[in-house]
């Protein structure tokens, strides 16, 4: 597996909340940079969660079109793993939630991201850590607007 990149943000609201926003595939095209479009594909039964859903993305030079395959873990965490894409070849990550036991939470933030273009591990390692700074700053914001479906 290729190396990841990580980093975490305190956001000011209950873990649920996050997770609520996090969850809410089709509203990332609000306030997640980048990302254009998402449809989740189908959904686990017993949360109404997405299983799987497809993302199209035009950031800089980079547009793409790619799905994941999602794996929850209440409101404390979520994994995802690439299933198909254009110009991905793998993109494994999770987000982990801290109750911080004073009405915030934690989001800790890992990626590993490989694409079919040769690139250089330190020029991934810096695209993973944009990626990472403007999801958790994007995550953060939104949570904290009360624009989020638990609010």
């Amino acid at each position: 597996m290729p190396a990841s990149t990580e980093s975490s943000i305190v956001i000011e609201a209950p873990p649920a909340d996050v997770m609520a926003v996090i969850a809410d595939l089709p509203a990332y095209t609000q306030w997640s940079d980048g990302i254009t479009s998402v449809q989740v594909l189908s959904v686990y039964e017993e949360d109404n969660r997405a299983a799987d859903a497809r993302f199209q993305v035009e950031s800089g030079l980079i547009k793409d079109t790619y799905e994941l395959e999602y794996d929850w873990d209440g409101d404390s965490a979520v994994s995802w793993t690439l299933t198909k894409g254009d110009l991905l070849t793998s993109m494994d990550g999770s987000y982990s939630l801290t109750d911080n036991n004073d009405g915030t939470t934690t989001v800790h933030y890992r990626l590993s991201v490989d694409v079919k273009i040769p690139m250089i591990g330190a020029m991934k390692r810096k695209a993973e850590k944009v990626i990472i700074d403007t999801a958790l700053k994007g995550l953060k914001k939104r949570v904290e607007s009360g624009t989020s479906p638990a609010a």
